[in-house]
């Protein structure tokens, strides 16, 4: 990281080129080395292949874990990526995304005293990244029911929905409001985690298999109603995830410099050239999920010189890991815990610095100032239910929408995964499980 800690160009407030595009591209490599081919067999000979795989029962997915692992360590790539896919057609997005160490990795029977938890993360990138190199095929369609169905969004529920779909043999329409499809994987994650467009190469495989159409710049509530997809289609899915990031709610929270967080990292993904996109000097961004995380280690691989989050509780309450929280900290990134934002400090109209209230109830309040001149907002967002409002209504739960064990709404005939459903835990891997578990249950109920 020594291009970053140098990155001294006298400019301040936010702007653009803190570093040559040579010095970005260098910063926003690979953040995990992929394995080659002898080394992923030797990580997965570490496997104990466990019977009742606690890894498997932790897989969001159901993925079979050692069955995959088994598979790498006889040299079957393709074998493996055939039973990754299966289960989580979005499999190489997850490997490259997924928070492991909470997940599969952290419950590995290897994981405890000097020993590691197998690899599973990289060896699942292996696998499904060399049957993505070779073009290799796992999916035909079944013959066709001649029912289609109607899919809100092209992000990774209403991908995975639509693949399934289309393997039992129905015709899924998706409407997506972007220019592209991928959703959260295409806009959403940090550039050091897809390189080289990979989001674009799962639409690609998913769409390749046939039975899918997608209508981009199609907005629900705008371009069409949820009566017009009702009047199309014999089914409907939502997978509308998120909107705009929520308010702060205090003084000078519209002043120049204060920016959503998720914008932020929309850009970088977006940006043809990554130091095109303009960072502060002095950064704070104000939440404590992974959104946070990426904004913040991103702003200071732009150059940014120094980057605080600033989080309302402490390290264990933050809904990015322990193990995230240090890859950011390794990465210059300071951390603040028990602060509440009190106040945007202005001058002129542009950001000067944050007010903080301490909120450590064993600590008595300390308010401080932190100077900054860009503040991103990091603390959630909320699903679009307004565009899906169908008249008769949704029952929901706070801004999300309530469905069953198989991601049926309270509505006939609408199902609904990913981030707008009540319950959920805004992660890839179940946005992929909620569009498939509501795709075999749309199936049951055209084919009955």
């Amino acid at each position: 990281m020594d291009l970053i800690a140098t990155a001294h160009n006298g400019r301040t407030g936010i702007s653009a080129g803190r570093l040559s595009e040579d010095d970005c591209n260098r910063n926003f490599c690979e953040m995990h080395v992929p394995l080659e081919r002898n080394a992923a067999r030797v990580e997965a000979e570490r496997c104990y292949f466990c019977f009742d795989a606690p890894c498997a029962e932790a897989c969001p997915t159901g993925i079979d874990i050692p069955g995959f692992i088994r598979m790498i360590a006889n040299g079957n790539a393709p074998g493996a990526a055939g039973l990754i896919l299966k289960e989580n057609i979005l499999g190489g997005t997850c490997a490259r995304a997924c928070p492991v160490e909470t997940l599969c990795e952290g419950v590995c029977v290897r994981n405890h005293g000097d020993d590691r938890p197998v690899n599973i993360g990289l060896l699942q990138r292996y696998a499904v990244d060399q049957a993505l190199d070779s073009n290799t095929k796992f999916f035909t369609r079944a013959s066709s029911t001649g029912k289609t169905v109607g899919i809100v969004g092209a992000g990774p529920a209403g991908l995975a929905c639509a693949h399934q779909l289309a393997v039992l043999g129905h015709h899924a329409v998706i409407y997506e409001a972007r220019p592209k499809s991928g959703g959260l994987n295409e806009y959403g994650l940090a550039a050091y985690k897809m390189l080289g467009g990979f989001a674009q190469r799962e639409v690609d495989l998913i769409l390749s298999l046939g039975g899918i159409e997608v209508q981009h710049d199609t907005i629900l509530g705008e371009d069409l109603s949820l009566e017009d997809l009702q009047n199309r289609h014999d089914a409907v899915f939502l997978g509308i995830g998120l909107g705009g990031g929520h308010a702060l709610g205090i003084p000078g929270e519209d002043g120049a410099g204060v920016v959503d967080a998720v914008s932020f990292i929309d850009r970088l993904r977006q940006a043809e050239q990554l130091s095109s996109v303009p960072v502060g000097r002095k950064v704070i961004v104000i939440g404590g999920g992974m959104t946070a995380i990426d904004a913040a280690v991103q702003a200071r691989l732009l150059g940014a010189e120094d980057v605080t989050i600033v989080y309302r509780r402490g390290a264990e309450s933050m809904k990015a890991s322990i193990l995230e929280q240090e890859f950011a900290k390794i990465r210059g990134i300071s951390i603040r815990y028990w602060a509440k934002p009190e106040k945007i400090v202005l001058k002129d109209g542009a950001v000067t610095g944050v007010a903080f209230s301490t909120t450590d109830p064993s600590s008595g309040d300390h308010p401080y100032v932190l100077e900054a001149d860009m503040v991103m907002k990091a603390i959630g967002q909320s699903p679009h239910l307004d565009r899906a409002n169908p008249g008769q209504g949704f029952k929901c739960e706070g801004d999300r929408l309530v469905v069953d064990e198989h991601r049926q709404t309270s509505c006939p005939g609408i199902w609904a995964g990913g981030d707008c459903i009540a319950g959920g835990d805004d992660l890839t891997v179940s946005a992929v499980q909620d569009g498939k578990v509501a795709a075999n249950a749309i199936h049951r109920a055209l084919t009955a």
